[in-house]
């Protein structure tokens, strides 16, 4: 058994669909049929991996997310019949890991819930080694998601903390924005580029003293961006 995932869809034939793709890869699959009762099933059984329907009677599948997202770290997979980049946007911030949209090939949502749970498995694993960046003026603890910059602490959404991991973990090396949608939403889709952007952009409010000169997250104009640690 690869794990337990939790499906959560007012639609049967999706439900159907997706618990019998899931189960010919090995995984054990329940079902619930509202957000309230996915919030429900998800504190008792505690699953692998939780994917949610946007569109839900009861809750819809954001609220769900922040609902299940407040009361244990599971990785979350949305389903959505809109390609609506606001709601990815809102989705991301709420710490949602990938984001398929409908109509959808099962076997391609089969292969983002295995990617999204080497993610999240390699996370934990990362954090078991109480692993720190500490550059002049900055600290960066996994284990914690503790950052303090300038002697300042920041407080980072769980993406901008892993876009800000990645890059400072690899100093001065320039990450294009379909690499941080491929590394951190497990994303190949060029359309979703903008919510690298935009979330580049809230990340540099946070972390730089001047957002408009940024001194740590620089754009290497027609390629993409790059952490580069102060100096001394």
């Amino acid at each position: 058994m690869n794990g337990t995932i939790l499906i959560a869809d007012d639609d049967h034939r999706i439900v159907k669909i997706v618990t019998h793709c899931l189960e010919q890869e090995g995984y054990r699959v329940v079902a619930a049929q509202d957000g309230e009762e996915a919030v429900r099933m998800a504190g008792a059984l505690k699953p692998d991996l939780v994917i949610l329907d946007i569109m839900m009677p009861k809750l819809d599948g954001l609220e769900a997310c922040q609902k299940i997202k407040g009361a244990a770290d599971v990785p979350i997979v949305i389903l959505s019949a809109k390609d609506d980049l606001v709601d990815k946007i809102v989705g991301f911030k709420m710490g949602v890991d990938d984001y398929q949209t409908k109509p959808f090939s099962p076997a391609e949502l089969a292969l983002r819930v295995k990617a999204v749970l080497r993610r999240s498995k390699g996370v934990t694993d990362r954090k078991k080694g109480q692993e720190i960046l500490n550059y002049p003026h900055v600290y960066i603890e996994l284990a914690t998601r503790q950052v303090r910059i300038w002697e300042q602490e920041i407080s980072l959404t769980a993406k901008e903390f892993d876009l800000l991991w990645l890059m400072a973990s690899h100093p001065n090396q320039v990450f294009s924005r379909l690499q941080l949608l491929e590394q951190i939403w497990e994303s190949r889709y060029e359309g979703d580029e903008d919510t690298v952007t935009v979330h580049i952009r809230r990340l540099r409010r946070k972390i730089e003293r001047n957002p408009a000169q940024p001194e740590l997250i620089k754009t290497v104009w027609g390629v993409g961006y790059k952490f580069e640690a102060p100096k001394q």
